[in-house]
């Protein structure tokens, strides 16, 4: 909108002093009334169209050459990137059968196409290996879906990450961490699958920081938040099945957690991880991640997930003391749309829950979307599968 007039205003943001709000009002009003009522610029009336043509190659230069020139745009999460050649994008490319001009969702902010090229290009500088390109496409879909919130979570003050995990067998075949340290650095898959994410969000999306990505603290989550369900140590079905897919359906589910906790229960029995459980879950979206040892625990015990939802929403119920109607978090509570359960992680005791800290009207979901694989899948497979550590023994 090159045309749009803008009146700044004083009142500190979110502020609930009242004589603050009041005499910030007051002071803007008078730009206000002649923003609204000068007349229109002839620049205004009929904006000029900007001209030229995006260039097919941005740079050419050593490596660090180009990763200086990047980082000067403002392409890049402060990291080294992979030049996206056309070499290494047409290398990605092979991850889909999908035309690479064809245009899998539109995101905000700046309503950015995000063409299958284009995400291409983001996960070579993330480091990705094609094996990934169907999880990106499924968790670009995911970002558009409105239940996300996305359009609020990604330029709020609140510095929310997007959270990713992954079902189904494609968890193994691109070896995704599913256990111990499964959300710390080391793992590509885990890694560059969230980092690619953040570069789809900033360079398509328009999501910059501190201009529209407007996060007062910020989230080191926003480098990468993935993780897979530990599905073969689960004693409950897999989380996509609960979200109404098959068991053979490989998916990603998303929601926007801006708190990370670990904790360790008060006790090993159902009891003592319930009730430590129903201490730091939020009633307005949260991910429990149960080490498959406490998930057991529970099982043993005669509990599936969804009565561990209906325990933990009772005692959300009865601690809400606030009165308010529930469009602004009252104390009516519907864990079946806020509480992911996912069973991941590896030996130990501790429990992690990932939280959106904060007010509870954003009305979110959690958003599962099916990850669609390419006829060519196997071959990809057996190319790739083996890029992971091998340690050496001290």
């Amino acid at each position: 909108m090159p045309g749009i007039r803008i009146v700044g205003e004083s009142v500190a943001c979110e502020s609930t002093v009242e004589s603050d709000i009041e005499n910030g009002v007051a002071a803007a009003m008078k730009d206000v009334v002649a923003a609204l009522t000068k007349p229109l610029t002839a620049e205004e009336k009929s904006p000029s169209p900007q001209k030229g043509t995006t260039p097919r190659i941005a740079f050419k230069g050593s490596l660090q050459d180009v990763n200086r020139f990047y980082y000067r745009k403002g392409w890049t999460d402060g990291l080294p990137i992979i030049p996206p050649t056309e070499e290494a994008v047409a290398e990605m490319l092979t991850g889909t059968d999908l035309p690479r001009d064809h245009i899998v969702a539109t995101l905000i902010p700046r309503k950015g196409k995000a063409t299958v090229e284009k995400i291409a290009v983001n996960a070579v500088m993330a480091g990705a290996l094609p094996t990934y390109m169907p999880v990106l496409i499924a968790a670009v879909e995911s970002l558009a879906d409105p239940r996300t919130r996305f359009d609020t979570f990604e330029v709020s003050t609140g510095s929310w990450a997007p959270f990713f995990a992954i079902n189904g067998k494609i968890r193994r075949d691109i070896n995704v961490n599913c256990s111990s340290g499964a959300l710390s650095p080391g793992d590509i898959a885990n890694a560059a699958i969230g980092r690619a994410v953040g570069l789809i969000v900033k360079n398509i999306g328009g999501a910059r920081k501190a201009i529209e990505d407007m996060g007062v603290i910020g989230n080191p989550g926003k480098y990468s938040l993935v993780i897979g369900e530990d599905e073969e140590a689960s004693p409950w079905e897999p989380l996509s099945v609960e979200r109404g897919f098959s068991k053979e359906d490989n998916t990603v589910t998303v929601f926007f957690p801006n708190t990370f906790i670990q904790t360790v229960p008060g006790g090993s029995d159902a009891k003592g991880i319930l009730n430590t459980l129903s201490s730091v879950v939020s009633s307005t979206m949260s991910s429990v991640i149960l080490i498959p040892s406490w998930a057991k625990v529970l099982s043993d015990e005669g509990y599936t997930r969804q009565k561990v939802k209906e325990y933990l929403s009772s005692r959300i119920s009865a601690a809400n003391t606030t009165g308010l109607p529930d469009s602004v978090g009252g104390p009516k509570v519907d864990l079946n749309k806020s509480l992911m359960i996912l069973v991941a992680g590896g030996p130990g005791s501790f429990i992690g829950v990932l939280r959106s800290a904060g007010p509870g009207f954003f009305n979110n979901e959690l958003v599962t979307k099916k990850i669609q694989l390419p006829k060519n899948w196997d071959k990809l497979v057996a190319k790739y599968k083996n890029i992971k550590p091998v340690y050496e023994r001290y």
